[in-house]
């Protein structure tokens, strides 16, 4: 069902991710958003990104933003630490919310934002942009469903340096320095919260302090994805982190019973080479998609298909199902969910289910 509604969208943070990544395509999908207000305590970046998108409204106020009545869907974008705080304000204010992933970053911070939607009226969003890839949801899915029995499986995220993606994308983004005094004290203190949290009665030490963020950031987007191709692991057999890498081998079953195993294996170096990718194995066929950086619009993402055929050859077939980028794909879904009612895929009963994850390989290493 189509609809001529046009939702009216907050924004909480106007840093990199928003300036190269959500602001072009909302702008881009004027058809179906406007951007009536944004916030964020650096006023270099509030201004640039006020002006760029002609924004009518802006504030260093997160709960102005919340509040505006012309704001009918929240994005919030900030960092990691304060997403809890601001999705549930905003679900208190009926305000339905989009939190980039990770939603956050312990169980029991999850649980509480799952109490706060419990009580509103509005529906929360979770941004896995990559779970709704057109190339995913059609091509692969659709190869793998083919496979009537996986033999193992791989993911990996190698996904190089951002800056030199993002100075190449061509949107010209602004960074700011200017933060208010204590702002980055108020943000370490509510991170070792979070910390506590995620590991409970344990000394908070920085390789824990690294393994959580890194999971958050980068390895929720391959864990999440995972998750939705195979399932949840019966169990993380192994994992290393040796920071920046980190690497982990999961179990998993298939209808029939039969075991397989998984290897996760992640990490940012300086080559500006993007090698993000799930591959599956079956006896005659191999799947695999690769995704390039987010930071560039348009950028293909291939399904790659190896397979025996009825002759006995190796036949090899490249897959693009579509040139559309995952975030304009998410964005189209989140509005057919708040407008059409069409189901969420990426709620915050499934991104709890990441952090879940998270803590079994916390438990495999500190075994």
């Amino acid at each position: 069902m189509s609809s001529s509604r046009i939702l009216g969208v907050g924004i909480i943070g106007a840093g990199e991710v928003f300036q190269v990544c959500h602001g072009p395509c909302l702008f881009l999908l004027s058809h179906q958003y406007k951007i009536e207000s944004i916030c964020d305590i650096s006023q270099t970046q509030l201004n640039h990104s006020a002006t760029k998108f002609h924004i009518p409204h802006k504030t260093s106020e997160p709960q102005e933003v919340i509040d505006h009545p012309k704001v009918d869907v929240v994005f919030i974008l900030t960092s990691d630490d304060s997403h809890e705080a601001l999705a549930i304000a905003s679900l208190k204010a009926n305000k339905h919310v989009f939190v980039e992933k990770p939603m956050t970053l312990s169980i029991p911070s999850a649980e509480r934002i799952l109490a706060a939607q419990n009580d509103s009226k509005a529906k929360a969003f979770v941004g896995y942009m990559r779970r709704y890839a057109p190339s995913y949801v059609n091509a692969f899915k659709r190869e793998i469903a083919a496979i009537p029995k996986i033999l193992y499986a791989r993911v990996r995220d190698f996904s190089g340096p951002n800056a030199q993606f993002v100075n190449q994308s061509g949107t010209f983004q602004v960074k700011g320095t200017d933060f208010p005094p204590g702002a980055n004290e108020e943000r370490n203190q509510r991170f070792e919260s979070l910390f506590k949290e995620a590991f409970p009665g344990q000394e908070i030490t920085d390789e824990k302090r690294r393994l959580c963020r890194f999971l958050g950031s980068l390895g929720s987007h391959d864990l999440s994805l995972m998750r939705e191709t195979l399932g949840f692991p019966e169990a993380v057999l192994g994992a290393s982190a040796n920071d920046p890498f980190y690497s982990a081998i999961l179990s998993f079953r298939n209808s029939d019973g039969s075991p397989y195993s998984v290897t996760y294996e992640s990490g940012i170096d300086s080559v500006p080479s993007f090698d993000a990718h799930i591959a599956v194995y079956g006896s005659t066929k191999r799947v695999s998609i690769k995704y390039d950086s987010p930071y560039v619009k348009g950028l293909p993402i291939t399904v790659e298909v190896e397979e025996l055929n009825e002759h006995g050859e190796i036949q090899r077939r490249s897959v693009l199902s579509s040139y559309e980028d995952c975030y304009t794909a998410e964005f189209q879904e989140l509005y057919e969910s708040l407008v059409n009612g069409k189901p969420i895929k990426t709620t915050v009963e499934d991104a709890s289910q990441d952090l879940k994850l998270f803590d079994m390989i916390y438990r495999k290493l500190g075994n």
